[in-house]
C-alpha cells in the first residue's frame, strides 16, 4: 500500500480519494487544541478567580464545556476543524466522504474517553496503527476519517511520452494503477516518480528515470494516444 488513499464512490459513481491521516499528524493537531484550551482557562481562571467560591463554581463549569465541546462545536460548525486540525491541514469527514454532522461529531469526542484508556490515549494508538486509514475507535463508532485537505497544485501539462504498448496483458485494476499513476505523476517530485516506477520493474524491464518513461508510455497507449 503507497498511500493510505480511502476511495468511496458516491452514489453518482464519482471516487472520491480520500488521503487519510496518520496518527502523528492528528496527536500534534490535539496538542494545539490543548494548548489552545489550557490558555483559554487560564485567562478565565484569572478572571473568575476574583469571585471566591462563586467565580470558581462558574470556573469548573466553563472548564467543562471547554475541554468537552470545544472539538464539537468547531468540527461540526467549522467544515470539520478545529484551530488545530486546520493548521496541521487536517478535516474531519463522514466516511462517505460528506461533512461531519452534530452527532458524529459529538460521538467521536465522547467516546475519546474510551481511546484516552489506559493513559496517554493508548488505546486510540493501537487501533489507529492497526487501521487501513488511521481511524481512532471513536472515528469508527461515528462512521466518521480525519484527512489531509486537498491543496490547490499548480497546473502542469500532462506527460506526452510515445505511446509503448505493455509487454503482457494487464488485467483491469493494472490498467487503472497505471493510468492513475499517469495523472498524478506530474505533481509529483521526479524522485518519488521513480521510487513508484521501479515497483513496476517486472513490466517496464527498467528502472529511475526509463521505467518512468514506459510507464507513461503505456498510459498513453492504453488511453489511446497513438
Amino acid at each position: 500500500m503507497l498511500d493510505t488513499y480511502r476511495e468511496v464512490v458516491t452514489p453518482e459513481g464519482v471516487a472520491l480519494h480520500l488521503p487519510a491521516a496518520g496518527p502523528v499528524p492528528r496527536a500534534l493537531a490535539w496538542l494545539i487544541d490543548f494548548l489552545i484550551r489550557a490558555g483559554v482557562m487560564i485567562a478565565m481562571g484569572t478572571v473568575l478567580g476574583v469571585f471566591g467560591r462563586v467565580g470558581m463554581g462558574v470556573y469548573a463549569v466553563v472548564m467543562f464545556l471547554v475541554f468537552w465541546f470545544y472539538p464539537v462545536v468547531f468540527e461540526a460548525m467549522w467544515d470539520g476543524r478545529t484551530p488545530g486540525k486546520r493548521s496541521l491541514g487536517l478535516r474531519v469527514i463522514a466516511a462517505n466522504g460528506a461533512p461531519v454532522g452534530w452527532l458524529a461529531a459529538f460521538t467521536r469526542n465522547l467516546l475519546r474517553v474510551v481511546d484516552m484508556l489506559p493513559l496517554a490515549y493508548a488505546t486510540g494508538l493501537v487501533a489507529s496503527l492497526l487501521d487501513p486509514w488511521g481511524r481512532r475507535l471513536g472515528d469508527m463508532v461515528a462512521g466518521t476519517l480525519v484527512v489531509h485537505d486537498a491543496r490547490p497544485r499548480d497546473a502542469r501539462a500532462a506527460r506526452a511520452d510515445p505511446p509503448l504498448a505493455p509487454s503482457i496483458a494487464l488485467r483491469p485494476h493494472e490498467q487503472i494503477a497505471l493510468v492513475a499513476f499517469a495523472e498524478r505523476g506530474p505533481g509529483l517530485s521526479e524522485a518519488r516518480q521513480a521510487e513508484l516506477a521501479d515497483l513496476a520493474e517486472p513490466l517496464t524491464g527498467a528502472r529511475g528515470t526509463l521505467s518512468v518513461t514506459r510507464l507513461y508510455g503505456m498510459a498513453n497507449w492504453l488511453l489511446g494516444r497513438r
